[in-house]
């Protein structure tokens, strides 16, 4: 299965928020939306970045007025994307091993998307549940 086919399930509305706004105001629509990521956009609506939950954790830590900074100033800079095409299984491996949880999606320079783990978990788990009926059905008919 492909990214395409969760986009098709799940939708292709993204959150996203300019680098100069606020990390309050981006914390606000974290919660608004209950979602863990934002794509930070420029003025084309390229994506620039991406902030997390844990990025505003992280500078939190460092910093007590983290909600006065701009976006840009606590965003990880280099985001990772992935396109349509790309299968579930090797965009699972990449958010594994390199530790993020969101992958922006893009065809071109047009955000189209986003992925997170949980959307990847549940194809799975709907998959394995998919095989285990089948196996079970089969079982049955040979008894």
């Amino acid at each position: 299965m492909n990214v395409k086919r969760i986009l098709a399930t799940k939708g292709t509305n993204v959150i996203t928020i300019r680098p100069e706004q606020t990390v309050k105001e981006a914390v606000q629509l974290l919660a608004r939306h209950n979602i863990g990521a934002l794509v930070v956009v420029d003025e084309a609506g390229k994506p620039a970045g991406i902030l997390s939950e844990r990025d505003v954790i992280r500078r939190a830590a460092q910093r007590d007025d983290v909600l006065n900074l701009k976006v840009e100033d606590v965003m990880t800079h280099e985001v990772i994307t992935g396109v349509p095409q790309d299968d579930l299984r090797s965009i699972a491996n990449i958010m594994t091993q390199r530790h993020f949880r969101h992958l922006p999606i893009v065809d071109g320079d047009r955000l189209v998307g986003i992925v997170s783990i949980t959307d990847v978990v549940k194809v799975e788990r709907d998959t394995y549940h998919g095989e285990v009926d089948t196996l079970q059905s089969q079982l049955l008919e040979e008894e």
